[in-house]
């Protein structure tokens, strides 16, 4: 009788350890959506303030044209060429941002001064946010790793989850002014 007693606690034991595990497992599924949906406002937030910075006329028309066109395929882009066309947008910035001149000339401009420090702003956000995104992909895959998250199925159907990898190194003249 006494053995009997052992074994159901061990096994209910066992049964809410597990639990707990499924819990903590889905929490950071909860927590990947999230910083994914943050992940792609800024993004979102980024291309689109690049978008009318390129459209506005305050830059020339060389920049407007790259600039544009990077911000609009980012935009644009397909799940599996997300990556792709953020780096894209990220070496176009840089390219029109690379010296402080070209900032200043943006903030001489009527207008300009907002629209640098929005995008100024939305740039520096951007790593941010990846880098919580990878954060919370990281934590969830080394506990997808454990023997018993896969033994007992504990992660159910949801997907294995992927980082987000992409070039977000802001211009150095944006990054270092303030917005």
């Amino acid at each position: 009788m006494e053995t009997l007693i052992w074994t159901v606690v061990a096994l209910v034991f066992i049964g809410v350890y597990l639990s707990w595990t499924a819990g903590r497992l889905d929490r950071l599924h909860t927590r990947i959506d999230a910083a994914r949906a943050a992940l792609d406002a800024q993004l979102l937030r980024r291309a689109s303030v690049a978008q009318e910075l390129a459209t506005s006329g305050v830059l020339d028309p060389a920049a407007s044209i790259v600039l544009y066109e990077a911000a609009h395929a980012a935009r644009q882009a397909e799940e599996e060429q997300r990556e792709v066309a953020e780096s894209e947008l990220s070496q176009a910035l840089r390219a029109v941002f690379g010296e402080p001149e070209q900032v200043e000339a943006v903030r001489e401009a009527p207008g300009g001064e907002a629209a640098a420090g929005e995008l100024a702003a939305a740039v520096r956000r951007v790593p941010m946010a990846r880098r919580f995104h990878n954060d919370a992909v990281r934590a969830a895959r080394a506990l997808r790793r454990h023997r018993k998250v896969r033994w007992f199925r504990l992660a159910g159907h949801a997907p294995f989850p992927m980082a987000f990898e992409m070039d977000d190194e802001p211009p150095v003249a944006l990054a270092d002014r303030p917005s």
